[in-house]
């Protein structure tokens, strides 16, 4: 069997365990399982590619050096990163490891262009040659958008810039300029390749690329996340064309394809159109900013009074938010769930598919605290139930339980469908201080007469909560 046939063979087998990862990534239950897949699948895929390379007598001594050394210093670099990152930093380095992905699409079109176009190798000719050519600047601009756009997502989700569009006069001019550039400089350089135009081309889509993400507010950025996921999938497929690696191809457009999908389902939960979310809110108007002052008198309430509510409740909601990663409260909620479940007490908890910073960050959190996973409901499963509930615990959430989405046609989240948390007996939300959300805009949960607000870092408020618990005896719903 020849080497080109074992690593045929070998890259058939890592597809197959990349599809298994996806499956079992799509459950709680078999996430574990899924991510074994896909690590077994990658370090078959690494072996596969570069155990033709090493094994070729033709290859320079130092070629295989500079390969072992890249792969190594990145492995290292990678498990560092991860060993150390938070929870709540999660996101951005999930963005800056997709610009990694548009940075080598770039590289990978220019070292294409300039193997074949300067030196004549690969034996391209007719057609073939201008296949190629449409394929390195095709693949040098998706990976272009892709690397700065996510650079501007990791800023974003950082707090290093504003989370609020960008919104220069005539965004939406500029959008489609830069698109109908691109296709010009396509068919020129088909037609007639020149250097000039894979400098324009490039410079081109890093600019759109930091327009498109810029002009996303705060509240999109979820979605934004696994849009620029689907962006580094087709990013690989351009890459894998030029190098002619099959599995690069099926690989992203594995990533490409699930990443556009998420980002639809995302886009349909926040009632949000997927096309102007991935054309950086093309044809939504800049936002008036609602009224983001303060609506009214706010409640504070103690934890011994949240504790006694607790006490007296039959059913109970917890619908949490990034502020509970931030300040990893997921812990004593466990145990405050653990708590009231011996007692008797119906505890749920309400997820928004847009909670946190990245599809599934609640899920994880409360997973990794081991919360049961068949009390961890979505929206569209919890909804209905918030009128028959005597105390919604509202733990970092924001936008997400904001009522201006379905009553204030003005706000720049209306029809966004958020947890009715409101139409509950009791709603306590546990906050720092009454900042407004990632969005911007002030919440008039906060005001009503129903809801009391429990101030301090949530992680801090549990741990009390827990210990007075069974000392507190059952108080009637806010006055």
């Amino acid at each position: 069997m020849t080497a080109a046939s074992i690593a045929t063979a070998a890259y058939l087998v890592a597809t197959l365990l990349f599809i298994l990862s996806l499956a079992g990534l799509s459950k709680h239950e078999t996430a574990r399982q899924g991510w074994t897949y896909g690590v077994v699948g990658m370090a078959v895929a690494l072996a596969a590619t570069i155990g033709p390379t090493v094994h070729d007598s033709s290859v320079r001594g130092t070629t295989v050096l500079v390969l072992a050394t890249s792969i190594v210093v990145g492995g290292a670099i990678g498990l560092w990163r991860a060993r150390i990152v938070r929870m709540t930093a999660m996101p951005e380095l999930i963005a800056m490891l997709h610009s990694f992905v548009g940075l080598a699409a770039v590289l990978v079109g220019w070292a294409s262009y300039i193997e074949v176009e300067h030196q004549g190798l690969g034996g391209f000719a007719g057609s073939l040659l201008r296949i190629h050519h449409a394929e390195v600047f095709i693949g040098i601009f998706i990976g272009a958008v892709t690397f700065t756009g996510s650079i501007v997502a990791n800023l974003k989700l950082s707090a290093k810039i504003k989370s609020a569009p960008l919104v220069l006069p005539g965004k939406n001019i500029l959008n489609l300029v830069s698109l109908f550039a691109f296709v010009i400089l396509t068919v020129l350089f088909v037609i007639h390749p020149a250097l000039w135009s894979i400098i324009a081309v490039t410079v081109i889509a890093l600019l759109f690329g930091w327009h498109l993400v810029a002009s996303i507010g705060g509240g999109d950025m979820p979605v934004v996340v696994s849009m620029l996921n689907s962006y580094s999938g087709w990013a690989a497929v351009a890459s894998g064309f030029l190098l002619d690696n099959d599995l690069l191809i099926v690989t992203g457009a594995l990533v490409g394809s699930s990443g556009a999908y998420l980002s639809y389902i995302m886009c349909k939960a926040m009632n949000r159109s997927f096309v102007s979310v991935i054309a950086g809110g093309f044809g939504i108007e800049a936002p008036g900013g609602g009224n983001d002052g303060e609506q009214g008198e706010h409640r504070e309430v103690s934890v011994d009074e949240t504790a006694a509510l607790l006490a007296g409740a039959s059913r109970v909601v917890i619908t949490p938010g990034y502020g509970m990663a931030v300040a990893q409260a997921q812990y004593p909620v466990a145990e405050l769930t653990r708590i009231l479940r011996d007692r008797g007490v119906d505890v749920r908890f309400g997820i928004h598919p847009v909670a946190g910073r990245l599809p599934g960050h609640m899920n994880v959190l409360l997973a990794e605290a081991k919360v049961p996973y068949d009390i961890v409901l979505e929206m569209d499963e919890i909804n209905d139930d918030f009128a028959d509930t005597d105390v919604v615990l509202v733990i970092g959430a924001n936008d997400t339980v904001n009522p201006a989405a379905t009553e204030d046609p003005d706000s720049p989240i209306a029809g966004m469908p958020v947890l009715r948390v409101w139409e509950a007996t009791n709603v306590v939300v546990f906050k720092r201080s009454m900042a407004s959300g990632y969005a911007g805009v002030q919440n008039p949960l906060f005001f009503r007469e129903n809801a009391a607000m429990l101030f301090g870092d949530a992680k801090t408020r549990g741990d009390e909560i827990v210990a007075v618990l069974g000392a507190v005896r059952a108080v009637p719903a806010f006055a």
